[in-house]
């Protein structure tokens, strides 16, 4: 385990509870049948697919996408627009695996993700053949090297998507926006496209069910995210920090976590989770969460009206 890796309080038995209406065990089950079809399906569609023009192969993405998150019985609401095309960073505040092909529901990117995944059953090799960036989280030395990649995939027009916290929190809280992915968008001159988050109780509270924290097991995640019913998923893209606003990424990286930030704060009150101070974050110190907890290493403005998911590419 790596010193240098990000840490968050959230557990599965204090944060990842589901409170609420429960689908049957027979429903679940064909839930989750759904979402492993369709994971195959991706996985023999994926090479013509990125055959594909811009234009149509985002499509494509999109509804696969947002087929996958709702074979899980979750709604997704989407909020401002992802405005024109081109390359830019997109960073986001990490809660779920799902959070996967949520982004992806609305803004087909190149995610960043840590090398383990490769060698993942079925979702690895779905990974790779969807242009997924990887790192290697162990190996700091190896860093440079990603933001170069990164870089040359924001040059050639490619949106990529981090999430800077590098940890899952469960979404009543969040750890501190990690700076090394943000001079990716400095050295391309590309915009950085915060984007909030969030899994909603048809109250407008937290849903606790889909947050993937701490030891919690895969398997279990599915199982419970396959049970829960009433849940939503919120995505809102918050207004675009352009190129040259800020020249050192320290500063793009604290705007960024501002904007989020602040969009969280505006849809319910930051509550102290166990083991949480009100000091620093919990990511600001060089210890680790268990490494394979977190689908990815990394890796706001006011909310814009509600649109539906169909969006620009």
């Amino acid at each position: 385990m790596s010193v240098w890796l990000p840490t968050s309080p959230c557990t599965p038995e204090a944060c990842a509870g589901h409170e609420g209406r429960t689908a049957s065990v027979p429903h679940a089950v064909l839930r989750l049948t759904g979402a492993v079809a369709l994971i195959l399906l991706g996985i023999l569609g994926a090479p013509p697919v990125r055959l594909l023009p811009a234009g149509p192969r985002h499509a494509v993405v999109r509804a696969w996408s947002a087929a996958l998150v709702r074979a899980f019985g979750i709604r997704i609401t989407v909020h401002g627009s992802p405005g024109r095309r081109g390359g830019r960073l997109l960073v986001a505040n990490h809660i779920s695996w799902l959070d996967i092909p949520l982004v992806a529901a609305v803004m087909p990117s190149r995610m960043l993700a840590k090398s383990d995944i490769r060698a993942w059953p079925v979702l690895g090799r779905l990974a790779g053949r969807a242009g997924t960036l990887f790192i290697e989280r162990d190996r700091i030395r190896a860093l440079p090297a990603t933001v170069t990649t990164m870089t040359r995939a924001l040059l050639a027009g490619d949106r990529v998507a981090v999430f800077p916290e590098g940890s899952t929190w469960c979404g009543r809280a969040q750890g501190t926006f990690r700076r090394a992915a943000f001079q990716s968008a400095l050295d391309a001159k590309v915009p950085v496209q915060p984007v909030h988050l969030a899994y909603l109780r048809p109250d407008g509270s937290p849903a606790g069910a889909p947050a993937f924290v701490g030891d919690d097991p895969l398997t279990a995640s599915l199982w419970r995210i396959a049970r829960a019913r009433g849940i939503r998923a919120e995505v809102t893209l918050l207004p675009r920090i352009p190129p040259g606003r800020h020249t050192d990424r320290r500063d793009l990286a604290a705007a960024a976590q501002r904007a989020v930030t602040d969009r969280a704060c505006e849809r319910t009150p930051r509550t102290a989770l166990p083991g949480q101070t009100t000091g620093p974050s919990a990511t600001d110190r060089d210890s680790a969460k268990r490494p394979a907890a977190s689908v990815h290493h990394w890796v706001s403005s006011s909310p814009a009206t509600a649109s539906s998911l169909r969006t620009p590419s």
